[in-house]
């Protein structure tokens, strides 16, 4: 069966990532009406396996691509104040050490090669001070404190590590929930009136008298829909050639190169909460991030990926990789036994024809169509600078849009998001204060999930059993409800791996339940 609507809208944007549901969200609020499709759940690839952080990217400054490092460490704090329950400050611990080295391609590394040649490639701890020095005044930086020096002999940071590191610097930037942060872009959107259409997807976009002719096709029951819009948005991520050449059917030389970037989740492995940047001799970067509460979490890596349609997945080799890089730092070698969970993501990086995968571009490129309907391309961005990249989007789609007021975002809390960043600790306290069932650790994800929306899940209870079935690991069927009925959850990985990451304390008996569970709610749901 098909069917098809009466009016146009004015932007269809596909794609449920960070770039499209940020998009979404601008365009809505500008007074635009605005339909998405994704044709999976919301975050299901790139959006919800970064390394989970708001940063300025450290790193990019030896690439002088400092406009992309600047906007970034901007937006660190703009973001924070629109969502202090999902993200959240974090000091970076950077040891030292003479075997440091920069990647050879990087343009910093070829002029110091040539000005000072006996350094061989290392990093000298004068330049590694002054990026920071940049790092903490680019951004115009008020709320997170700036770079300190560490001894390692005496700060607690230095007691898992190797007795050979004695110094470091100690710097700011901001964790993030990513997956989350999506659902809560598409939240926002909708309540301001947009259209999400999850596990839709576009079969194909043409246009036809001044208009888009969409044909969409729901991927659990093969109905088919029929939408038209006055603009077009592609921001399928890995997918944005394909759509390009495969829905919109166009030929185009614009190209994406795919990235793959791998991690691994161990054991927790130190006891404090601050963040390492570790250094590589093969002038790569990882960090080791506290995670979960009882984890940590490693990554990433840089590798090609030659198709979007093929899963990514961490490989043992990557795995191994990362263990060993890890391992150069601590004192007790991270093993491949101290692995509970990897993942990957590709990141759908603009091809600007770097040599490797490290070195392509961070920046996003957005390719503006107007032949007829505008269609708007995106390639590449990157979670912090997503907010901005949808401004960006938005000043090429409003001069189609008399109509369309001035951009808004900025400052702006997300759902759930409405107080301020000092006052979790209080929202954690008060939480307990009028639930005294919940315990420190369930408080506290409740209030990092979902803001002061947490009380509206708890709703009357009075004790834990008021909640409905409990399914392990403080997931009640209240809980489960909310992300079915508000977050567009439809199965168990969406919540216990996208809304969540309760996959890692839950086992598969537990998780098949939920999805049980799930189903049944639907069925009653269609009756």
């Amino acid at each position: 069966m098909e069917t098809q609507t009466e009016n146009p809208v004015d932007v269809f944007v596909i794609g449920g990532g960070i770039n499209g549901c940020g998009i979404a969200r601008d365009a809505v609020g500008r007074g635009l009406s605005v339909e998405l499709a994704e044709m999976n759940d919301l975050a299901w690839a790139t959006s919800s396996a970064s390394t989970k952080l708001f940063h300025g990217g450290l790193r990019y400054l030896e690439y002088f691509e400092i406009r992309l490092v600047r906007e970034a460490l901007i937006e660190r704090e703009t973001l924070l104040r629109a969502m202090p329950h999902i993200s959240w400050p974090m000091r970076f611990v950077l040891p030292m050490h003479k075997d440091m080295r920069f990647d050879s391609e990087t343009p910093t590394s070829r002029v110091l090669s040539f000005v000072m040649p006996w350094m061989k490639g290392r990093r000298p701890s004068w330049l590694i001070r002054l990026g920071l020095f940049m790092y903490d005044n680019l951004g115009g930086r008020k709320i997170l404190p700036g770079t300190r020096t560490v001894d390692l002999t005496q700060d607690e940071a230095g007691k898992p590590l190797k007795s050979k590191f004695a110094k470091a610097y100690e710097y700011s930037d901001c964790w993030i929930e990513d997956s989350r942060l999506v659902v809560l872009n598409a939240r926002d959107a909708q309540a301001r009136g947009a259209t999400i259409r999850t596990r839709t997807k576009v079969i194909s976009a043409q246009r036809e008298g001044g208009l888009w002719h969409i044909e969409m096709e729901d991927v659990e029951t093969g109905e088919r829909h029929m939408t038209r819009a006055k603009a077009l948005v592609n921001a399928a991520g890995p997918w944005v050639a394909d759509v390009i050449r495969g829905v919109m059917q166009k030929n185009s030389s614009a190209g994406v190169r795919l990235v793959r970037g791998s991690h691994i989740v161990t054991k927790r492995l130190f006891d404090h909460d601050r963040c390492y940047f570790f250094q590589g001799e093969d002038g790569r970067i990882t960090f080791a991030i506290p995670y979960q509460e009882d984890f940590t979490l490693i990554g990433t890596t840089d590798q090609e990926h030659t198709d979007a349609d093929v899963a990514p997945v961490c490989t043992d080799d990557e795995a191994q990789y990362l263990c060993d890089f890890a391992s150069n730092y601590f004192d007790k070698a991270v093993t491949m036994d101290d692995i509970v969970w990897r993942y990957s993501g590709v990141r759908p990086l603009y091809d600007d024809g770097a040599s490797s995968a490290q070195a392509a571009t961070r920046e996003y490129v957005l390719d503006l169509e107007d032949a007829g309907a505008p269609v708007l391309n995106v390639f590449g961005g990157k979670i912090t600078t997503y907010r901005k990249l949808a401004e960006a989007a938005m000043a090429k789609i409003v001069p189609f849009f008399p109509q369309a007021t001035a951009p808004w975002t900025a400052g702006v809390a997300m759902p759930g998001g409405d107080f301020e960043v000092h006052e979790v600790g209080e929202k954690i306290v008060n939480l307990q204060r009028d639930y005294p069932f919940l315990n420190d650790a369930w408080a506290k994800r409740l209030i990092r999930a979902y803001g002061t929306e947490a009380p509206t899940i708890l709703g009357t209870a009075k004790s834990a059993s008021d909640l409905g079935v409990d399914f392990g690991a403080t997931l009640s069927a209240a809980e489960v409800d909310w992300l079915m009925a508000k977050e567009y959850a439809r199965t168990a990985e969406d919540v216990v791996w996208r809304r969540s990451k309760l996959g890692l304390r839950l086992n598969v008996a537990q998780i098949a339940a939920i999805g049980d569970y799930m189903q049944q709610a639907r069925q009653k749901a269609s009756v």
